[in-house]
């Protein structure tokens, strides 16, 4: 039984962040086929994080009140139907539109995995099960570009969305299998205000964002709808400082490390997508990579992250999370700065490899005490809401930097687009440690909480949009 779970909760999260690790190096083909421009491109990525990141805290809170099991098979139903949609899609339209149903499938999946681990396993055996769960995540993300590539260049880019209804089908098929145990399900008001404030305050400034260089700051078809954004965010914090039951609790930003931790995070996360974004596109359109070359240009530093990340944790618990959260923000701007050496060539040796060995060194340095500081700082009794917010503001910070690339680079990713989004990428990596330098406050030895630990947080991709933290509310 307990297998039969873990194994369950493997797949479903393992679907969702391979779906986000695969898609950059399919978009010239998309591109190619569909046409659109670079605004289509944005659009395929950002209409998936627009739902996924402002419904995620709204499924956890339906997960808990419905029922792990019950919102999962939703999800999953949903996440293949909308796989389907994409492979299918005869337009660049309908393929956003698919994309954008398809985040919401997603946000019902990411809690409900982790939150089903914990429900099953007992406390002695919480620690090795999400150690298993974290480990095969992590492989989608290193395996995620190399796979997507290898099917963009052999079959075609259809086939990075419909090869998710075969792990799709065995989870379902194994969940039919899987004892209905009772659940203690939370009966509370599900904050759908907040929900629908949350995804018309990212859509409308995400959609002016994008759309501007065809219409224009001026025209009524980008103000309207940047102005109903902001208003309906203004909103939403507003009515989550009032809601009996908010689905994101502004009470936890009262702690400082919680506040100043979530601020980093958005400018170093919004790097970590734009880089992701920019380099995937830039070598297969102006330098012509293969999607396979493309997919496998970000590996090295996803390694180092993922092999460097548990020693500079350890570190960080042993000295403190500011320094750690200064200093890898800003190697991370420098491996960015080399590359500003690339030419229309893109020489993967000389011009890329340097910079990327250098930013995966700072993401080593940066990712772990950056989720330690910002869940220590929350009551373990609240951890799961905490590092949803976090998770949360991790994807919409990839989101907003992917929408802000026609105002940085143009309307090519070019070697002078390029140049741009590497500039811009050290810029925000730079506000980002600046921010931790300022806002961050090591804890005393003898505040340390004697807490259960909480699921350590998946590493980012090398960098992907989709690349989130991945520690859901449970």
């Amino acid at each position: 039984m307990k297998t039969r779970v873990l194994v369950v909760a493997i797949i479903v999260s393992f679907v969702v962040f391979l779906d986000g690790a695969v898609t950059n190096v399919a978009l010239p083909a998309i591109k190619r086929e569909l046409g659109g421009g670079l605004a289509v491109q944005q659009w395929v990525v950002d209409g998936y994080l627009i739902t996924l990141g402002s419904l995620i805290l709204l499924a956890g809170s339906l997960s808990d009140h419905y029922g792990r099991l019950r919102i999962m098979r939703i999800g999953l139903f949903g996440f293949a139907i909308t796989s389907l949609a994409c492979a299918l899609a005869p337009t660049g339209e309908f393929l956003v539109g698919a994309r954008i149903v398809q985040g919401a499938a997603g946000a019902l999946l990411v809690p409900s995995s982790l939150a089903l681990i914990i429900a099953t396993f007992p406390a002695a055996e919480q620690g090795k099960a999400i150690g298993r769960w974290t480990a095969w995540t992590t492989a989608a993300f290193l395996a995620g570009p190399a796979l997507g590539g290898l099917l963009v260049d052999a079959v075609s880019w259809r086939l990075i969305f419909g090869i998710n209804l075969v792990p799709i089908a065995v989870a379902l098929w194994l969940m039919v299998k899987i004892e209905q145990a009772p659940e203690d399900r939370v009966r509370q008001h599900i904050d759908f205000v907040g929900a629908a404030l949350g995804v018309v305050g990212l859509a409308g400034p995400v959609y002016a964002l994008i759309e501007q260089g065809r219409y224009g700051w001026t025209s009524p078809l980008i103000l309207v709808p940047l102005i109903v954004g902001v208003a309906s965010l203004a909103t939403f914090i507003w009515w989550e400082s009032r809601a009996p039951n908010p689905m994101m609790p502004l009470s936890l930003f009262a702690q400082r490390n919680f506040a100043w931790g979530n601020l980093a995070t958005f400018f170093i996360y919004a790097a970590f997508a734009f880089v992701g974004f920019a380099m995937t596109v830039f070598v297969q359109e102006a330098a012509g990579y293969t999607a396979l070359l493309a997919g496998l240009v970000q590996v090295p530093s996803t390694v180092i992250m993922v092999v460097g990340s548990s020693f500079f944790g350890g570190l960080s618990s042993r000295y403190g999370p500011r320094l750690f959260m200064t200093v890898g923000p800003l190697v991370c701007a420098a491996g960015m700065l080399l590359t500003l050496s690339v030419t229309s060539d893109a020489v993967y040796w000389t011009q890329l490899l340097p910079g990327i060995l250098v930013l995966g060194v700072g993401m080593a340095i940066t990712v772990a005490p950056l989720t330690a500081a910002i869940l220590g700082a929350v009551d373990p009794k609240r951890a799961g809401i905490g590092s949803a917010v976090n998770n949360a503001i991790a994807r919409i910070a990839g989101l907003i930097a992917v929408a802000c690339t026609g105002v940085i680079v143009g309307s090519t990713l070019d070697v002078t687009g390029y140049h741009r989004a590497a500039i811009a990428c050290a810029a925000f990596l730079i506000v980002g440690g600046v921010i931790a330098f300022i806002g961050i406050r090591n804890p005393r030895k003898t505040d340390a909480p004697a807490a259960e630990p909480a699921a350590p947080a998946t590493p980012p991709a090398a960098p992907a949009p989709s690349a989130p933290k991945t520690e859901p509310a449970a």
